[in-house]
């Protein structure tokens, strides 16, 4: 099963993607709680798939977006965003996100979108 890695600031919110993830059979290759520890390892882990949460410390998800993009064309991420955020998604869109997942997570939802991008 495709390896995912997930970056968010917040460890509540890592843990329940976590769960969801896990429990519909994804590999979880780790979890990052900002940009910067997202791009390091993104290079050390080669996930299949990435979930990014957009407003981080130190360094947000349009910019670790970018940054990998830069490292690897290839790459999926798929943007985790609060409601109210759709100009923010349609920016990651347009810099190569596959995709996005919405605030708060509905389990099926997030599973159904992962699986679109991935491909499973």
């Amino acid at each position: 099963m495709s390896k995912v890695l997930i970056v968010d600031d917040t460890a509540f919110m890592r843990k329940l993607l976590k769960n969801i993830l896990f429990g519909a059979g994804f590999d979880i290759a780790g979890e990052a709680e900002n940009g910067k520890q997202a791009v390091e390892m993104y290079k050390e882990l080669n996930p299949d798939i990435v979930t990014m949460d957009i407003v981080m410390p130190d360094m947000s998800g349009i910019d670790a977006l970018k940054e990998i993009k830069g490292m690897d064309k290839g790459a999926k991420v798929v943007m985790c965003t609060a409601v109210g955020q759709e100009k923010i998604v349609k920016t990651a869109i347009k810099l190569g996100a596959k995709g996005y997942i919405i605030k708060p997570f509905q389990g099926p939802k997030v599973v159904e979108e992962i699986k679109k991008v991935t491909g499973a």
